[in-house]
């Protein structure tokens, strides 16, 4: 039982708690955390590692009037618990809970919702700019808390550079625990490791913090003791830190991010600094639970585990097999048997599942770390010297590099494949990262085929496809269990569909993998009378004109059904096509994601929401085959006006 967790119910109540009572706090915070995962995915590690600096920033500021930004807000799990939010906790991830990032409608102690990593800086700043405008705000403090993961973000320098133009106060916490989500890369990573392994760290316990430890409460301006410590660390690093300071940023650390004592301390020497500070706190992610320490990849967000009495974690395995191993699998047997072909990704090797094609082929697989921007125009390089670049990044990631797929890709119609991994309703994970709007966003490019495959015969199929086109495509796949339609696969060709079983009645054109949950419904309705047939569409662009259009010409009703947003999507550009040819389109139903953010849930839950499952695909035929006035089991031609050409 959390003895002292459960009576906090806001920050306030820690302020009079002495550092042995918060220390049990932190204790029964990583018990809260052990038992969450013990029911559900959840993010652990990266929560682990942030609860004693959790609770060094809640007793050291007023949230509730200084404002807090939590980069990459997954490691939010022990903010919620001392802000309100300990009796729902049990609630996290699921439908109507807690949100497993910042909610701004949970608590106004989330001011940002941040499932996005590399922002905090930007916004922190431009809080901070905007309390200095507005009468009585201007004593606000404003902190971002950003790992080393996400640093390497090009719009985080951006941010520290126009910090440190403005001298604004800011206070930027930089949580270096050596990892993104996978063990970060790059040469900032290198930068960072040489300046937390220095001798001056170690010694942080002794001479600098006697140092610090000694200053009196009353005495010297706090600026000079600052600048006293900046120059004994500078010193004692040599060029630790002169990055940040080249760039206006007071820099000062690293300091043990697990002492909540000489965290305090150091919160209360930079809390009256005037201008930007960067503070450099060394973590452990999935400290003080050994197997979450010892493999903090597997532990960032596990199956659900128990733990026994000796320490040994029972983990409660998946033996279903997903799209993104079926396109992990795809992409290794295109490097085994094609030398032009490379994969980058964005910090989501693990999330691609992608780590045996990293061992496997090291020469052609690269991590960009957090830069999706980059990883793009990289790929546009390599596409422009003869290679055949896979970029395999989450539908929600590929957003942030819209300009890139633009200017670098489209415009000199170079040929990169886009793997987009978590396409649709992403489950637990929320608005955030739920791949809604890629189908719209990638088909305004010229130059650009769209693809989405119908089940798991589809995808390494159009992977194939894919790499022996001239110019870009893109080909997405969701965030769950791959399901296969048993027929005589057709080949894939450019812009052709699929023809399942063609109905008398009406259609359903399935984008992408509700395929099996259109074939099932399709099968349902057949049983009550109603000859309804199937296309898997296959190619959002080029559209299947000729297929499709037919359809919306000869049959009774059509339904489209997308896992992506209605705006812009594939029954848009259906609709397009059919306003071009002037057919009447007052039959036609499309079923998807409609114009506001979907909260999170269980993917079968919101898909069921939505009307996107079996049972809700078979309703609106249901519906429109009585609105149309079809007697069942006579097909199409019981109804007027079965043509629908009016030009």
């Amino acid at each position: 039982m959390e003895r002292l967790l459960a009576k906090i119910r806001s920050p306030q109540d820690l302020v009079d708690l002495s550092l042995p009572e918060l220390e049990q706090v932190a204790a029964e915070m990583r018990a809260v955390l052990c038992n969450l995962v013990s029911s559900r995915t959840a993010h652990f590690a990266s929560n682990l590692g942030v609860v004693e600096l959790c609770l060094a920033l809640h007793t050291t500021f007023d949230f509730s009037r200084d404002r807090l930004i939590w980069d990459t807000g997954h490691q939010i799990y022990p903010h919620k618990l001392i802000t309100g939010r300990y009796d729902e906790f049990g609630t996290m991830r699921t439908k109507g809970g807690l949100m497993g990032y910042p909610n701004p409608h949970e608590s106004i102690y989330d001011l940002f919702m941040t499932g996005h990593a590399g922002c905090s800086v930007s916004t922190a700043l431009g809080l901070k700019c905007g309390d200095d405008l507005l009468p009585g705000e201007e004593d606000r403090h404003s902190i971002a808390v950003i790992g080393d993961g996400a640093l390497p973000s090009g719009i985080v320098f951006e941010a520290l550079n126009n910090a440190g133009g403005l001298k604004k106060k800011l206070l930027v916490i930089l949580n270096d625990n050596k990892m993104s989500i996978c063990p970060r890369v790059g040469g900032l990573a290198e930068y960072l490791d040489k300046v937390r392994v220095h001798p001056l760290y170690n010694g942080l316990k002794s001479e600098v913090l006697r140092f610090l430890e000694n200053l009196p409460v009353l005495g010297d301006p706090v600026e000079k003791l600052l600048g006293q410590a900046k120059d004994s660390i500078k010193a004692g690093l040599h060029h630790g830190g002169m990055l940040f300071e080249q760039l206006g940023i007071r820099y000062l650390g690293p300091i043990d991010g697990h002492n909540l004592g000489h965290l305090k301390r150091f919160l209360r020497i930079v809390k009256d600094v005037p201008g930007p500070v960067l503070l450099h706190v060394i973590t452990e992610k999935g400290h003080g639970f050994k197997p979450a320490a010892e493999d903090p990849v597997y532990f960032h967000t596990p199956a659900p585990f128990e733990c026994e009495d000796d320490g040994v974690v029972s983990v409660k395995q998946s033996s279903s097999r997903a799209y993104t191993n079926v396109a992990s699998e795809a992409i290794a047997h295109q490097l085994a048997s094609n030398p032009k072909v490379t994969v980058m990704t964005a910090a989501m090797c693990q999330g691609n599942n992608l780590e045996k094609v990293r061992d496997g082929f090291p020469d052609r697989f690269f991590d960009t770390g957090i830069c999706e921007s980059h990883a793009v125009a990289f790929a546009a390089g390599m596409a422009k010297a003869g290679m055949r670049p896979i970029v395999d990044i989450y539908s929600t990631f590929l957003q942030r590099s819209f300009d890139q797929i633009f200017q670098e890709v489209a415009l000199q119609n170079l040929p990169v494949t886009f793997l987009l991994d978590r396409a649709g309703l992403t489950g637990p994970d929320g608005p955030t990262h739920h791949g809604m709007f890629d189908l719209g966003y990638m088909r305004l490019f010229p130059n650009m085929t769209v693809m989405a495959p119908g089940d798991d015969l589809d995808l390494p199929a159009m992977l194939d496809y894919a790499l022996a086109q001239p110019g870009p495509v893109s080909l997405r796949y969701p965030k769950a269990k791959a399901e296969r339609v048993e027929r005589n696969l057709a080949p894939i060709e450019t812009g052709r569909a699929e023809i399942i079983e063609w109905g008398a009645d009406g259609m359903l054109i399935a984008c992408g993998t509700q395929l099996t949950a259109c074939v099932q419904a399709a099968a349902a309705l057949r049983g009550e009378g109603l000859d309804v047939g199937v296309i898997n569409a296959r190619f959002i662009k080029p559209l299947d004109r000729q297929t499709i259009l037919r359809a919306v010409r000869d049959c009774a009703f059509v339904v489209m059904v997308e896992e992506g947003a209605l705006m812009t999507g594939f029954g848009s550009a259906v609709l397009e096509a059919a306003n071009d040819v002037r057919l009447d389109t007052r039959h036609v139903r499309r079923l998807g994601i409609p114009d506001h953010f979907i909260e999170h849930g269980e993917r079968g839950e919101l898909l069921a929401d939505l009307g996107l499952d079996r049972d809700g695909i078979a309703r609106t035929c249901r519906e429109l085959a009585n609105q149309l006035g079809i007697v069942r089991g006579h097909g199409a031609l019981a109804t007027a006006g079965s043509a629908r050409h009016t030009g």
